[in-house]
């Protein structure tokens, strides 16, 4: 496609010649043919530096480029139309059901699904119009499946599972396994026991709900695990029985939370950050990197870092002040030395 046409699609303004398009790529690794894109002049070098066939640039950009540039008013978000037109079309999963699917009798198929080879859907499951469930799906009795919900391939969905309408549950993603539930103690002869606690709710899935690879969110130890709609789960996320996310939350890679702890409206738990269980994280509230949370959050502080979780201003005075203060030691010591050699 000429840099020409694409401008014409995206709303932009060529500058600088004309180029012919195949992909999209970042500006370190872009090739002749790549389309790339800069939103920040922070990052001018990169622009100046670029092997790009054509640049997504701002209307205010004065920084120049080495190739043609496309003005647009979010190259951003004009890179991420760009790279639809170029991909190859996704494919198309035709409804019905595979022949090597095994679907009990009782469950209630809705218009146009596809199940897909060698995937188990047993008895009393509800599948709604348009969902597509993709090979070796293991779908347990009971579940739901709202309208146009995406799983795909090797996603375990144990007994009772509710997920909602327009959903995507990535590949590997292990809804309604037991929770971490046992107790434990001495008998009266000394003897130690551990005994496990039934896990005996389920697991509810909210509409718009997207659910990363290898993510596992536990079934309830009575009631509902829930995750609130258009909540937007990442990849190696663990996810405590009776959790609550209320909702239009994000939980990022390699994040926990631990049993009975309600997630407010539109939190953020940053990749790595712990927490812990029974306690409330107030709505807006974001949790950064590797923090860990011992005890709820009210919502007086809308971003916390470090373990024990505080304010970044707390933090910086426990972690950056010491070291500045080091710093300026140094700084002194070496000032002394210079005094003292010219006196």
């Amino acid at each position: 496609m000429k840099a020409s046409e694409l401008a014409c699609i995206l709303g932009g303004t060529l500058e600088g010649g004309d180029a012919e398009l195949s992909a999209c790529a970042g500006l370190e690794e872009a090739r002749k043919g790549d389309l790339s894109f800069c939103k920040d002049p922070k990052h001018v070098k990169l622009v100046q530096s670029t092997q790009a066939s054509a640049v997504l640039l701002s209307p205010d950009w004065s920084l120049g480029a080495p190739c043609p540039i496309i003005r647009v008013e979010d190259p951003n978000h004009a890179c991420m139309a760009a790279a639809k037109i170029f991909a190859p079309p996704e494919p198309v999963r035709i409804p019905g059901v595979h022949p090597t699917a095994l679907v009990d009798a009782s469950v209630t198929i809705g218009h146009d699904v596809h199940i897909g080879p060698y995937t188990i859907v047993e008895k009393g499951c509800v599948i709604g119009d348009g969902a597509v469930i993709e090979a070796q799906v293991f779908v347990g009795e009971g579940c739901t499946i709202g309208p146009k919900t995406h799983i795909y391939p090797q996603v375990t969905l144990r007994e009772g599972t509710k997920v909602g309408a327009d959903c995507i549950i990535h590949c590997g993603v292990r809804l309604g396994g037991d929770g971490y539930g046992f107790n434990n103690g001495r008998r009266e002869d000394g003897s130690v026991f551990i005994e496990k606690i039934p896990q005996l709710g389920i697991v509810e899935i909210g509409d718009g709900v997207e659910i990363g690879s290898n993510t596992t969110i536990d079934r309830a130890r009575i009631g509902r695990t829930y995750i609130g709609p258009m909540t937007k789960i990442d990849n190696l996320v663990q996810v405590g029985h009776n959790v609550k996310v209320k909702g239009y939350s994000g939980l990022i890679a390699q994040s926990g939370i631990a049993g009975s702890t309600e997630i407010g409206y539109g939190c953020l738990i940053w990749a790595q950050a712990g927490v812990s269980g029974h306690i409330k994280i107030a709505d807006g509230v974001q949790v950064g990197p590797q923090a860990g949370v011992p005890q709820s959050l009210d919502g007086s502080v809308k971003y916390v870092i470090g373990t024990p979780a505080e304010s970044m201003k707390d933090f910086g005075g426990r972690v950056l002040v010491p070291k500045m203060l080091a710093k300026l030691k140094g700084e002194m010591k070496e000032l002394k030395a210079q005094v003292a050699a010219k006196s």
